[in-house]
C-alpha cells in the first residue's frame, strides 16, 4: 500500500473554485466513507480548511487511486470533474509526506508560518479516527505531522515570517495604523463562535476595543465565548451574546464586523450592509462607481429587440457580480453580438462603447465559469489618504459569509480570503523559512526510513517464527529417536540448535532491516518471503498482531 494525496488549495485554484468546492462536516464524513468503500483505498483522511481541500489515502494502485480520489472529490464538492481537474495536484509517497509536513509547518499557508493549520490537522485526524477510516499509516503520518509542525514553531522563528489569518486580516483593515491604535474604542460584532471567530474576538479584545458582541446560531456557544472574554482570566472587555436574528440591529452600531461561519450561503448581503451604514456620513451606503464603470456606462434599458431583459435598476454594467448576477457567458456573448450588429442610431446612444468590455467579460467568464468582479485596489502604504470607512468587515469564511458586492458601498471596507491572498502574495520570506524547510526534509527522510523498516519487520518476525518452529520440530523428532535423553542433555541440545539458527539468521536480518530503511528498500521484504517460502498469511497475521499490541500498550496512541 502507498500514500497518495489529491487536492486543491489557494496555490492551485482561484478562490471562486475553492469557495464552490468547500465541504461541510457532513460532506467530509460521506467523502471519507465513500473513499474507504472504493477499491483502491484502504485508509482515508480529509484536510478541509478555508484554503485547501485535500484527500489522503493509502492505495494499492497509483493511477486507479488518482482517478478514484479525483472523481470522489468532484462528486462531493459539487464541482464537475472536468472543471475541477485543472486545479488538482497529486503527491505520492515521500512527496505526499513532504507536502503534509510542509502544510503543518505553515509553509504552504496563505500567510506563511500561521499556526491555525495545526489545529485543523488535529481535527482532520480526529474525524478520520471517529469514522474509523484512518489506519496505521495515516495515524502515524498525521501524528508525526503535528510533531513536525510543533518542532518548527519551537525551534525556529517561523512565527515571525507570518501571522495567523486573523492578525493579518486585521492589519489589512487597519491599513497604515498599528492594529492596537486602529481598534482602540471600537465596537465589534463577531459572527460565529468557532475557533477562528473566537481567535478574532480575543485578538480584538486584547487590542483594546470597547465592546465585543458575539452572534451565533447556537446562542449557548455565543454566551460561552462572551463569558470567556469578559470573565475572570479573560481579556476584561465588555462582551455579550445575541441570537443571529439580532445581527442586522447590531450592525447599525458596530464599527467592525468579523464573520466566520460554516454557512453555505451569504450571512451578510450587500443590502444589509448598505442599510447598516446608511446615514452615518452624508455618502455612506451609496454605491461607488468604479473606473471601469466611468469608462463604460450602463446600457439604457428599453430597446425592444435586445436579446435579454435590461429592465433591472441600473441596467447592465460591468460593476461586478451584483450587477451581472445570473448572467452566464452565453448570455453575455449574445448581448455582445446584438451590440456589434446595432444600427447606427442605437450605436450612437451608447451600447457600442460596451462591446470591448463585454467581449473581455465573455472571455473571462468562459474560462473561469464566472464573471470576474472588478474591485477597487487596496490602498498601498505610499498612497494618499484612504477613503474613510465607518464599517470594517473581515470575512474569514470559505465559502464567503459576506457579499463581495460591498466592496462598492461607500463607507465600507471589506477584507476577505481573496484580498488576503492578493495582499500576502508578495510578503517577504524570513530566513527562518529555510530552517523549517530543512526540518521538513529531515523529518520526511526519517519518517520514510521508519515506515520502510516497519514494513519489513513482520517478514523478519515471520522468518524467525518459522525458524523456531523448525527447531521445535527437529527436537520433537530427536525425542522420538532418542527417548532416553535426560532433561539436562535435551535442554543443552535444544539450546545449541537455537544458537546455530540465531547466528545464521542474525546477519541477514539485521542487514535486511538496514537496506529496507533506504529508498527503494521495500523489495527486500518480498525477497525474504520468496527465498524462505514464507506464507503471506503468516506475515499479515504478524503485522496485525503487532499493530494490536502497539495500540494496547499505549491507549492514547493515534488520538488527536
Amino acid at each position: 500500500m502507498s500514500l497518495l494525496v489529491v487536492g486543491l488549495s489557494h496555490r492551485s485554484a482561484p478562490v471562486s473554485v475553492l469557495e464552490r468546492a468547500a465541504l461541510d462536516v457532513d460532506a467530509q464524513a460521506k467523502l471519507l466513507q465513500d473513499t474507504l468503500a472504493a477499491e483502491p483505498a484502504a485508509e482515508a483522511a480529509v484536510l478541509a480548511t478555508c484554503n485547501r481541500i485535500e484527500l489522503y489515502a493509502d492505495v494499492d494502485k497509483f493511477h486507479a487511486g488518482v482517478a478514484e480520489l479525483s472523481t470522489l472529490l468532484a462528486r462531493h464538492s459539487g464541482v464537475s470533474l472536468e472543471e475541477l481537474t485543472p486545479y488538482l495536484y497529486v503527491h505520492y509517497e515521500d512527496r505526499a509526506v513532504h507536502h503534509l509536513f510542509s502544510v503543518a509547518c505553515g509553509l504552504d499557508s496563505m500567510v506563511v508560518g500561521e499556526g491555525q493549520i495545526l489545529g485543523q490537522i488535529k481535527d482532520a485526524l480526529a474525524r478520520s479516527q471517529e469514522l474509523h477510516t484512518a489506519g496505521k499509516l495515516l495515524n502515524d503520518l498525521f501524528q508525526q505531522a503535528l510533531r513536525v509542525g510543533k518542532r518548527a514553531h519551537s525551534e525556529t522563528g517561523i512565527d515571525r515570517a507570518g501571522q495567523s489569518l486573523v492578525t493579518f486580516g486585521l492589519e489589512q483593515l487597519a491599513v497604515r495604523e498599528p492594529v492596537e491604535t486602529w481598534a482602540k474604542g471600537k465596537r465589534v460584532l463577531v459572527i460565529g463562535a468557532g475557533s477562528m471567530s473566537s481567535l478574532a474576538a480575543a485578538t480584538l479584545a486584547r487590542a483594546g476595543v470597547e465592546e465585543v458582541v458575539v452572534a451565533n446560531r447556537t446562542l449557548e456557544r455565543a454566551e460561552r465565548l462572551a463569558e470567556i472574554l469578559s470573565g475572570p482570566g479573560g481579556t476584561g472587555v465588555s462582551a455579550r451574546a445575541v441570537p443571529m436574528d439580532s445581527v442586522a440591529d447590531e450592525l447599525t452600531r458596530a464599527d467592525v464586523a468579523v464573520s466566520c461561519t460554516g454557512a453555505t450561503g451569504l450571512v451578510l448581503t450587500a443590502e444589509a450592509i448598505t442599510a447598516a451604514v446608511a446615514g452615518r456620513t452624508p455618502t455612506a451606503g451609496s454605491r461607488v462607481e468604479s473606473p471601469a464603470e466611468k469608462a463604460v456606462r450602463p446600457v439604457v434599458a428599453g430597446d425592444d429587440d435586445c436579446p435579454f431583459d435590461l429592465s433591472a435598476p441600473g441596467g447592465f454594467s460591468v460593476a461586478g457580480e451584483d450587477a451581472v448576477a445570473g448572467m452566464d457567458a452565453a448570455t453575455l456573448e449574445q448581448h455582445a453580438a446584438w451590440v456589434d450588429n446595432a444600427p447606427a442610431e442605437r450605436r450612437e446612444s451608447g451600447p457600442q462603447a460596451e462591446a470591448g468590455a463585454i467581449a473581455a467579460l465573455v472571455t473571462a467568464a468562459s474560462a473561469s465559469g464566472r464573471v470576474p468582479e472588478l474591485r477597487r485596489p487596496s490602498p498601498s502604504p505610499s498612497a494618499g489618504p484612504a477613503r474613510t470607512a465607518v464599517l470594517a468587515l473581515l470575512d474569514l469564511a470559505m465559502p464567503r459569509d459576506i457579499d463581495a458586492a460591498v466592496h462598492r458601498v461607500d463607507g465600507v471596507r471589506l477584507v476577505d480570503i481573496e484580498s488576503l491572498a492578493e495582499a500576502s502574495a508578495d510578503a517577504p520570506m524570513a530566513d527562518d523559512v529555510e530552517m523549517v524547510r530543512g526540518i521538513v526534509s529531515d523529518e520526511v527522510a526519517a519518517f520514510g526510513a521508519a515506515q520502510r523498516a516497519a514494513h519489513i519487520t513482520p517478514t523478519v518476525v515471520a522468518l524467525r517464527t518459522m525458524a523456531a518452529d523448525v527447531v521445535a520440530g527437529e527436537m520433537a523428532r530427536l525425542e522420538g529417536r532418542l527417548p532416553g535423553l535426560e532433561d539436562k542433555q535435551r535442554a543443552e541440545i535444544t539450546q545449541t540448535v537455537r544458537r546455530v539458527v540465531d547466528k545464521l539468521l542474525h546477519a541477514p536480518t539485521v542487514r535486511v532491516k538496514q537496506l529496507a530503511s533506504e529508498p527503494g528498500g521495500a523489495g527486500y521484504a518480498d525477497a525474504l518471503r520468496t527465498l524462505f517460502d514464507l506464507d503471506p498469511q503468516t506475515v499479515a497475521a504478524v503485522s496485525r498482531a503487532d499493530h494490536t499490541n502497539n495500540e494496547n500498550d499505549d491507549p492514547n496512541r493515534g488520538r488527536a
